[in-house]
């Protein structure tokens, strides 16, 4: 598959190429792809998930500590893919990082998102042959992403952010904000809420 537009022209650069491509199978995609394997057979809860996503860790580009990772995940391209720490990736995410993906420090995303940094091309009213289009994707520190989100290539979404289950977000978003919708567009401030302890808590408190 062709990913940019300067592309290897000589038979030197395509060997290396090659050589590239294979080393990151090697090194990166195939021992990620053999933990899936592995451990899809645990029941899914913090314990193996944690588990998993240690196990995971050496194959991926960058990702820091308390890494948790759900059952039947797909990652392309692993070793541009950055994660900060406390991070989490639920059952079924599906994560294209070719054009490079970060997430920052304790961000959430539901089972069954999509993240992709790549576009494909049209040439002569046709993808085939036209080529892939790689952008970055961030996604800032505790931003939560709902179940079956799509995130496209070239976004950057803020900080503390919740997008709203089913959205597609193809463009940018500010700080602290609820994001829903197909495109995707902020509907307001997001707001903290207590804990389901702390508010127990209040109404023992009030009853007692």
């Amino acid at each position: 598959m062709q990913i940019r537009d300067d592309a290897p022209s000589s038979a030197g650069e395509r060997v290396a190429d090659w050589r590239g491509a294979l080393w990151s199978q090697a090194r990166h995609a195939l021992p990620l792809w053999m933990c899936g394997l592995l451990s899809n057979w645990a029941p899914e809860n913090k314990a193996t998930c944690r588990l998993r996503g240690a196990a995971a860790r050496p194959f991926i580009g960058r990702c820091g500590a308390d890494f948790a990772l759900g059952k039947d995940f797909q990652i392309n391209t692993p070793e541009r893919l950055e994660i900060g720490d406390s991070c989490y990736l639920a059952r079924n995410v599906w994560l294209q990082a070719a054009g490079g993906v970060r997430l920052d420090d304790e961000v959430v995303v539901g089972p069954y998102a999509v993240i992709a940094s790549l576009n494909h091309g049209f040439a002569n009213g046709s993808t085939v042959g036209a080529g892939c289009h790689p952008a970055p994707i961030q996604i800032g520190r505790g931003t939560w992403l709902g179940a079956r989100v799509t995130v496209t290539a070239g976004v950057t979404i803020g900080r503390g952010n919740l997008v709203a289950a089913g959205s597609v977000v193809t463009r940018d978003t500010p700080d602290d904000v609820v994001v829903a919708g197909v495109p995707a567009r902020v509907i307001g401030p997001r707001v903290d809420n207590p804990s389901n302890f702390k508010r127990r808590s209040d109404i023992l408190r009030r009853s007692a």
